[in-house]
């Protein structure tokens, strides 16, 4: 399934060895392709230092303490927006961009509500948080009819104690997993009304003895190994859970889905501190993700869908043809984007998450 791929980068991007020769990228954990930067290092003799994190709000501290050191970091489009009026972004030379044109229009449309003009940031890859399930452990629980497509099963009380001894898992991502529960009450995702929040936070109160934990990346190592039968996950990462359950051949098998309700739809956007030490490479480094057979190579590797329209000859066609990661029109319809928050909530919405996650 996992490919190389060979390319031909135009020469300005060749040039751009000569003018800086190290580039610091922030970026997910397990979200690159295993031969990307080689691939990028052996083209441009430009050498990476390349850091991981799990959390907006990891990437967020870093960029509000100042003087990161990263040339590219990566926060999704929600975080982005409410980070470019703080001045923490520089605007992109799209000189330096070429392979800009290789990207979506509607892609780019929808990015333009959380960057207006597409001046900030360009989209590395997209995605959906949905459920990840332990098929086996799950069905045997809750029956071959039971609500499997639904978030019914973590948020309905009776049907997630009936998975709480195989184990349930959610993100530590408190605007997307408020939006999710806001969602799934029929209210705004994106609404900041404090009742709203009060009742998202009923309804997990409803459900914290079956939630075993809350954290952003681990539930994909456990998902495979069997340690948890339901999480929820971010699509790419849940298909990471699957291959590494089918390789184990040890009886797991995990599947992904964007439940009926609804589910978030979100950008992780590539951008330039403000501060960067090497601005020259930052452009050369996005650049060259925007070359068709290197977002390919991603998508093939990770499993989340890339904004490159030039890339889609390149991407593996069962790959393409998966609606849970590059969704029908009809699906696309019922999904949501997050919207950044203003301060004054986000200290509200802080306190509840607090509250959530320690059952208090």
């Amino acid at each position: 399934m996992h490919k190389s791929c060979l390319i031909t980068l135009p020469f300005a991007l060749m040039a751009s060895s000569a003018i800086a020769q190290t580039v610091n990228v922030y970026n997910w954990s397990d979200y690159i392709a295993e031969d990307t930067i080689e691939q990028f290092e052996a083209q441009t003799g430009i050498s990476v230092n390349y850091d991981v994190f799990d959390s907006n709000e990891i990437v967020e501290a870093k960029l509000l303490a100042g003087n990161s050191g990263y040339d590219v970091v990566v926060p999704s489009g929600f975080f982005l927006e409410r980070q470019i009026p703080l001045g923490l972004f520089q605007p992109l030379d799209k000189s330096k961009l070429p392979n800009l044109a290789n990207l979506d229009p509607e892609i780019t449309a929808r990015v333009a509500e959380h960057d207006p003009g597409n001046e900030y940031a360009v989209t590395y890859m997209w995605g959906t948080t949905g459920l990840g399930y332990d098929i086996g452990a799950v069905t045997e629980r809750l029956g071959e009819d039971g609500p499997l497509e639904s978030w019914d099963m973590l948020f309905d009380p009776e049907i997630a104690a009936k998975l709480a001894d195989c184990g349930i898992a959610a993100l530590d991502a408190p605007v997307e997993m408020v939006a999710i529960a806001l969602n799934y009450l029929g209210l705004d995702p994106n609404s900041e009304d404090p009742a709203d929040l009060e009742a998202a936070e009923e309804l997990y109160a409803s459900v914290r003895p079956y939630i075993r934990y809350f954290h952003s990346s681990q539930y994909i190592s456990d998902l495979a190994n069997g340690e948890v039968c339901l999480s929820v996950g971010y699509s790419g990462d849940v298909f990471i859970a699957v291959d590494r359950a089918a390789e184990a051949d040890r009886g797991v098998e995990v599947t992904y889905v964007i439940p009926t309700e609804g589910a978030s739809l979100w950008f992780d956007m590539m951008a330039i501190p403000a501060d960067a030490p090497n601005p020259e490479a930052a452009h050369a480094f996005i650049n060259f993700i925007l070359e068709p057979e290197i977002s390919a190579g991603i998508t093939n590797y990770v499993w989340y869908a890339n904004p490159n329209a030039a890339a889609d000859a390149f991407v593996d066609p069962e790959i393409l043809a998966d609606p849970a990661i590059y969704p029908t029109e009809a699906v696309m319809a019922n999904l949501f984007a997050p919207k950044a928050r203003t301060p004054g909530y986000d200290r509200l919405l802080t306190r509840a998450w607090t509250r959530i996650k320690t059952g208090q």
